[in-house]
């Protein structure tokens, strides 16, 4: 009996190390999209975020949901136009995205406001016929790092890779 109990209490350490060390850290499709990620994300676009948002939980979030770069793709991956979603009563509380909207929006000519009820902000990113690819939560994005996303991330006309 003291023998298959010290078993069991050794194979839960190890299963309790694995989880530690961060093996098996990947999320399934239902979590990511509840966090606001596809999966369509490349690894190298969750570095990218790092560095435009620093919210570590995001980031880590980011790289549980993200897909492996391959060698023998574009390390980028690009769409062809994006909305802006937003529920407008939660407005007040995204001074940010308020900012972005009123003063910035009219750069990005392929880029639509949407309002949608209880939506927190989040960016819902378009192929090329228009279809959904990739939602990003904007959350606790600065006005200037949803420019620079779009400026690098939406190239209209391209179909989304």
């Amino acid at each position: 009996m003291i023998r298959s109990t010290l078993a069991l209490c050794f194979l839960l350490a190890i299963w309790l190390a694995g989880a530690a060390l961060g093996l098996g850290e990947r999320l399934g499709a239902k979590e990511c999209e509840d966090l606001g990620f596809t999966g369509l994300a490349l690894c190298s676009d969750c570095n990218t975020l790092a560095e435009y948002v620093k919210d570590e939980e995001l980031v880590s979030d980011c790289r549980k949901c993200c897909s492996e770069d391959s060698d023998d793709s574009i390390s980028k991956v690009l769409f062809s136009g994006a909305i802006l979603e937003v529920c407008m009563r939660k407005l007040v509380f995204y001074p940010e995205v308020v900012a972005f909207i009123e003063e910035e929006k009219d750069e990005f000519p392929y880029l639509k406001v949407q309002y949608a009820y209880a939506s927190p902000p989040k960016l819902i990113m378009l192929d090329g016929e228009g279809n959904q690819k990739e939602i990003i939560r904007i959350d606790n994005w600065k006005r200037e790092h949803i420019r620079q996303f779009l400026k690098e991330k939406v190239k209209p006309g391209v179909s989304a890779s």
